[in-house]
């Protein structure tokens, strides 16, 4: 268990630059306390308690703002990053290092008993506002973008925008500059994907061009520098002529 919990914590650090310390993600961190008391109630419903596991749960949603199922399957390093309106549902099944942020929903789509809930595998991030519905699959490492409608499976390394999702075929070069200046930056952009008609998403394009251009600027000029420092080495250490 503790060592869940350090997992857990440590996960928090790799995708939130804004965590500082352990105590302020354990005590400050909603999306970490709605998942650890999941990890209770979850053996509670698997081991028959279902109302003390249900009841366990509608506590955690008044705490966290975040309503996960007690049936609902999750695995190791899962970040739910801010999580007010997160939903999960009963059979959704969730594996190891997913990230889901504010406003997804896990749902379903049928009244049928049976498995009615998404299945996302390792390492699938899931942007704010984003519906994932029914029993699909999304594949490892897929990412949903921002308000995307998924209602059919998503294939793995794929990237799904809009309403219905549809998977985006090409990645341009500059949405690669982006991404590797935000990575440097230390923040994941909120699952951000190309070609989305979104003025938020534009104006953070923008930002990242400007960041990567003067980026280039300072090494252009690191470089001039080195230069020149090199050329007046070399005229002050040159012997002086008779």
């Amino acid at each position: 268990m503790l060592e869940r919990i350090r997992e857990d914590v440590s996960s928090v650090f790799e995708r939130d630059p804004a965590a500082r310390h352990a105590l302020e993600i354990l005590t400050c961190y909603p999306g970490l306390h709605a998942v650890l008391i999941h990890r209770l109630s979850h053996k509670l419903w698997r081991a028959g308690l279902k109302w003390a596991a249900r009841f366990l749960s509608h506590i955690a949603r008044f705490l966290t703002g975040i309503e996960i199922h007690p049936g609902a399957t999750i695995g190791r390093r899962f970040f739910i990053d801010h999580g007010m309106g997160v939903v999960i549902g009963e059979t959704a099944e969730i594996g190891d290092d997913c990230t889901l942020y504010h406003g997804v929903t896990l749902g379903g789509t049928t009244w049928e008993k049976g498995k009615r809930h998404p299945t996302l595998e390792n390492g699938v991030v899931i942007g704010a506002g984003a519906k994932v519905l029914g029993p699909l699959t999304v594949g490892a490492n897929a990412r949903i973008g921002s308000n995307a409608v998924v209602v059919r499976d998503v294939p793995a390394n794929a990237t799904v925008v809009g309403i219905p999702g549809r998977v985006v075929q090409a990645v341009d070069e500059k949405f690669r500059q982006r991404a590797e200046t935000a990575r440097k930056l230390g923040f994941d952009a909120y699952g951000q994907v190309p070609n989305m008609p979104d003025p938020v998403s534009q104006a953070l394009d923008s930002l990242l061009d400007h960041a990567r251009d003067v980026e280039m600027e300072i090494a252009e000029l690191r470089n001039r520098l080195e230069s020149a420092e090199a050329r007046a080495r070399a005229v002050s250490e040159a012997p002086l002529e008779s």
